[in-house]
């Protein structure tokens, strides 16, 4: 009598390889419409390849370097089956962080974690991703993707990505260059954009018991809609701005909120004002901060407060700054200045109280 035994694969452990070339094959074509000049071979490479020569321009070119995810907001993204704007998020989170220092950026990887690989569904993650970069204005030159059964659940997911940049090294943006007098301007958010979803998904879920599908009259349409809008990406604005403004330093509004990050790009001796009541949140951080009796310091301790970007500039640069912005469909207004610090103040503080929407 014989006895007829199947050994273990790789495909009976979960991991569908065939689904995986099929996901990057469906991905090509959007990876395509990122590429620059300086990109070197296609998909599908061990690694990608971007032609340093083009940095041979520059005097002294700096390198930087950001790396970032999404957080929690994938979880939404999965529960209502829309992955295509997802990357845009990714995207904006790091290229954004870039930008500050002055950095075009240059390129991006992705890295995508799935429980089982549908490749429809990776495809239009990396569309969003590819989507992104166009809109960054830099080559999203290769990526991963990788199975994990057993450790993610079949619909579950993660993205993550890095990306790299170059500015000359006397244009670097930052503290140093800060003065007395210069002027705080404000880059409207395009809502709670990554950052913070941890708590909003706590007081509207737990706290508020809100399903996705719920029309919220605030928000001229669904909870799940407006939590999912993507993040605005200002790279290509903030570079534009820096070509005809004398631009001192920028700051990414992203996790800990508006003071917070803004102290980060204030030097010592030097403190940043912000005057909340030249501008009004948008109608989502009013609804979070009711819904969960969220008190104020806490919500702009943890999200954007309607403000994703700012630029401390001259004041003799502002008209300048503003009109460059206009001419680009960015909403941006003056929000604060840098004066000296005093005894007891720290590197950046609201002030007032928000205006209101009548």
């Amino acid at each position: 009598m014989s006895e007829t035994t199947t050994g273990a694969s790789y495909a009976a452990a979960g991991v569908d390889i065939e689904a995986g070339d099929r996901a990057v094959e469906l991905m090509k074509e959007w990876v395509r419409k990122t590429r620059r000049p300086e990109v070197l071979g296609g998909l599908g490479g061990f690694a990608g390849l971007f032609d340093a020569s083009a940095l041979k321009r520059y005097e002294r070119p700096l390198l930087a370097s950001a790396t970032d995810g999404v957080g929690t907001k994938v979880d939404l993204a999965r529960k209502m089956g829309v992955y295509d704007t997802i990357g845009h998020d990714l995207v904006g989170m790091v290229v954004d962080d870039l930008v500050v220092c002055g950095a075009e950026p240059l390129f991006m990887t992705d890295y995508i974690c799935v429980g089982k690989v549908h490749p429809e569904r990776v495809a239009a993650i990396v569309k969003g991703i590819a989507e992104g970069c166009v809109l960054a204005g830099c080559a999203l030159v290769g990526g991963e993707t990788a199975e994990h059964p057993g450790l993610l659940g079949e619909d579950d997911f993660d993205v993550a990505g890095a990306g790299t940049g170059v500015v000359e090294a006397d244009r670097l943006l930052g503290a140093d260059r800060i003065r007395t007098g210069d002027a705080v301007i404000a880059m409207a958010s395009s809502g709670l954009h990554s950052n913070g979803y941890s708590l909003v998904r706590h007081v509207v879920f737990d706290r508020a018991g809100w399903a996705l599908d719920r029309e919220v009259a605030e928000f001229g349409r669904t909870l799940g809609e407006e939590l999912l809008e993507p993040t605005k990406i200002y790279s290509l604005d903030c570079l534009a701005l820096t070509r005809t403004t004398d631009v001192h330093a920028f700051s990414h509004i992203t996790g800990g909120g508006l003071a917070a990050n803004l102290a980060r790009v204030i030097p010592d001796g030097l403190h940043a004002t912000v005057d909340r009541s030249t501008w009004t949140p948008g109608a989502v951080f009013d609804v979070v901060g009711t819904a969960g009796q969220v008190e104020r310091l806490e919500l702009e301790k943890t999200l954007n407060m309607g403000v994703g970007m700012m630029a401390v500039v001259p004041a003799d640069s502002v008209d300048s700054a503003l009109t460059t912005l206009a001419d680009r469909g960015v909403d941006a207004w003056v929000a604060g200045e840098i004066t000296e610090r005093g005894a007891h103040t720290t590197g950046a503080a609201l002030t007032g109280d928000y205006a209101s929407n009548g």
